[in-house]
């Protein structure tokens, strides 16, 4: 997941909830700023990168996000833009902003089947819920 917003959008925040539903402890969840990458134990290994201090790609070799790379590992990457050229091909792209003050806009793009994949499940099961809360308590029952 490539991570992009502004300071205080909430990118360390949804890390937190992808720390949840993996079954990690999303209060163990804090921003790797000063160390580049967190990694926290779930059902999958999450791999939380933050590329702030990074000023350009061809750091990255020496952060080892690499490593993370394997197919077995979510990855995380806030500010991603500083990746470059560096970021996985097949990646989830969410793009967080400022809306108001207790508010926030967000948008994903997929990049990669596995990517467009995992977007039209996502989408699939938002649309699900939002219907199953319009629905009347007598039919939610069911």
């Amino acid at each position: 997941m490539a991570l992009y917003g502004e300071l205080g959008t909430g990118k360390t925040a949804l890390v937190r909830g992808v720390a949840a539903g993996l079954g990690a402890p999303p209060r163990a969840v804090s921003s790797p700023t000063f160390v580049l990458v967190h990694e926290y134990r779930g059902r999958l290994r999450l791999a939380h990168a933050d590329l702030y201090r990074i000023q350009t790609a061809a750091e990255l070799p020496q952060v080892g996000l690499s490593d993370y790379l394997d197919g077995n590992t979510v990855v995380a990457i806030e500010w991603a833009e500083k990746a470059g050229p560096e970021l996985p091909q097949d990646r989830l792209e969410i793009h967080l902003s400022h809306r108001r003050e207790f508010s926030r806009g967000i948008l994903l793009k997929a990049s990669g089947s596995c990517s467009r994949g995992l977007l039209a499940r996502v989408m699939k099961r938002c649309a699900a819920r939002t219907h199953a809360r319009a629905l009347p308590k007598t039919e939610r029952a069911r």
